[in-house]
């Protein structure tokens, strides 16, 4: 490898996850960030250097990808218009001769247009010599972010996914397989990987496996589309990315996540971590707030 590895998103569940597993490999990182790249950032953690790479502002791409020797690319929650974001940067990464690109895409994008991912995959796939796509499920830390506040203020898991099944599946899964691709591309080149946990559960077996771990109850309450929408909004989230987080779990309804895959495991060269693993290891995340 003849350069850093760039991870946009470095600071979320699967970048930080692959700067982690990058750094186990010794493999050079270069984090992105999208304020000014803090020294401090850096300070603590050998082989990794941060830079300031704002999707949104393309004059910040040349630099950032400049000389480096592969790149995570992922697309932050924010980012609805991937023409003028991670499109032109796939176009500043193959310009600048970036040798390989791993994007961390959603499980079925490759015929899903309704998600913006589809359009960055058609545009890699198009446009990059060298590339990788990952599809993973949904996220098992999730929990912790999409859902948290519903389980911590409202005992609650509310979402329009029905009675729809999940294979959930750990971001730091995810980084590891990253992080091996990135270090060694050369039996990835022009693949798609779909990757799952081990096990689908429904969202009514994962309210009792937070019920046990929390040692109060959990419900899952099913929403309506619009319902679910309305929720979001009232919790903050711009149109654009309830439009994307809405459109996905409706899909749970129709099974679009509750198939197993054995790749993610195969990649890893050992099991991939379960959703009960991940809630009794994580259970202080849903604690109640202090009152």
């Amino acid at each position: 490898m003849r350069g850093p590895v760039l991870v946009v998103g470095s600071r979320g569940n699967v970048g930080a996850a692959t700067v982690r597993a990058l750094v186990e490999r010794s493999v050079p990182v270069r984090a992105g960030v999208a304020g000014p790249a803090p020294a401090s950032a850096t300070a603590a953690t050998p082989g990794v250097e941060s830079v300031h790479l704002d999707l949104f502002r393309p004059e910040t791409f040349g630099p950032a990808v400049q000389g480096i020797g592969g790149l995570l690319l992922l697309r932050p929650p924010p980012v609805s218009r991937v023409g003028p974001t991670l499109n032109a940067l796939i176009e500043a990464a193959v310009a600048a001769g970036v040798p390989h690109i791993v994007f961390s895409s959603v499980a079925g994008a490759d015929t899903n247009r309704l998600v913006p991912h589809h359009r960055v995959e058609t545009h890699l796939r198009q446009h990059a010599p060298s590339w990788t796509i990952l599809r993973p499920g949904f996220f098992a830390q999730n929990l912790a972010d999409a859902y948290r506040r519903d389980i911590t203020e409202d005992d609650r898991i509310h979402l329009p996914a029905g009675e729809g099944s999940v294979a959930f599946v750990d971001t730091d899964d995810i980084g590891a397989v990253a992080a091996g691709i990135l270090a060694e591309p050369g039996p990835h080149r022009g693949r798609g990987y779909t990757l799952t946990g081990p096990q689908a559960v429904t969202f009514g077996d994962l309210a009792g496996m937070l019920t046990a771990a929390l040692g109060r109850h959990i419900g899952y309450e099913p929403a309506t589309v619009l319902g679910y929408a309305r929720h979001l909004r009232s919790r903050g989230l711009p149109i654009a990315q309830v439009a994307v987080q809405t459109v996905l779990h409706v899909g749970l309804r129709r099974g679009d996540a509750e198939h197993v895959d054995p790749t993610l495991s195969h990649l890893l060269g050992r099991p991939a971590r379960s959703i009960e693993e991940y809630v009794r290891d994580h259970a202080a995340t849903w604690a109640r707030p202090a009152q």
